[in-house]
């Protein structure tokens, strides 16, 4: 009964309203939504204290693990880019006063930049990683054409292993799992670290809220152990495939409906 009433929301605001207007009658800014998880990223102590703790927990389970290896052992760690070893908060906040959704251009253009900024904790994590002969590969949902300009950024920040091999861009598909496998055909994988559970598993990709709830909770033992997850309240596949059902082209007040009308209430 709760999901009816909620799909009998949610179709009543879809076709109630026009595509600039609530039904209110008020305009709907296009990134209003998003203020706050912006705001709390950058200004929240909370956010540093979590991805401190996220490198701290990382730390020593690799510590845990080089305790059974040997030093001859090729072992690496994987780990995203984008809101895991570097903060995007400001080019968020640029959609917000610019009043426009992401797009591919205003994306690659922040990335020429090379002004994002490492999430705490980051360089001392992947430097002390390397200094115990373990490699950093990157996986990322980057644009392949990006990789110079990420490189760059990177190696600004002082982060180890800045080179063509360790960095695996997107070139066509976004799922992440046949780069994983080719670090793994030299390498043990000790830890992966991501902001999306994508980073992690592919039995996440592409798949609506309830899966990639049921998902999590089997994969339960891995967090925290193998799998290190970092804060992103700006953005991700909870948003995109989760909350806004994998489509692309809702309306921004379609969007503010789907968003109000999957609130839970008990």
């Amino acid at each position: 009964m709760k999901k009816i009433l909620a799909l009998s929301m949610v179709l009543f605001l879809l076709y109630s309203c026009g595509d600039q207007c609530c039904n209110s009658g008020r305009a709907v800014p296009i990134r209003e939504h998003s203020v706050q998880s912006v705001n709390w990223q950058q200004l929240s102590a909370e956010y540093r204290a979590l991805a401190y703790q996220a490198y701290n927990i990382a730390k020593s389970r690799l510590d845990e693990i080089l305790e059974s290896k040997k030093k001859s052992d090729k072992l690496a760690v994987i780990t995203d880019i984008d809101e895991t070893v570097i903060d995007n908060s400001p080019y968020n906040a640029r959609l917000i006063k610019e009043e426009k959704e992401y797009d591919r251009e205003s994306w690659i253009q922040w990335g020429k930049e090379k002004k994002a900024g490492a999430a705490p904790g980051a360089v001392e994590f992947f430097n002390y990683a390397a200094d115990k002969g373990v490699e950093v590969f990157y996986i990322s949902n980057r644009y392949d054409t990006q990789k110079k300009e990420t490189m760059e950024n990177l190696d600004i920040l002082g982060l180890p292993f800045i080179d063509e091999e360790h960095f695996l861009l997107r070139e066509k598909s976004g799922g992440k799992k046949p780069r994983r496998e080719m670090v793994m055909e030299n390498f043990e994988v000790v830890l992966l670290l991501g902001d999306n559970l994508s980073d992690f598993s592919e039995l996440f990709d592409g798949q609506p809220t309830e899966k990639r709830n049921r998902t999590a909770d089997d994969l339960r033992e891995e967090f925290g152990k193998k799998f290190i997850v970092f804060p992103n309240p700006m953005y991700g596949d909870w948003e995109t495939k989760g909350l806004y059902e994998g489509k692309y082209d809702w309306t921004p007040v379609q969007k503010d409906s789907l968003r109000k009308a999957k609130l839970i209430l008990n």
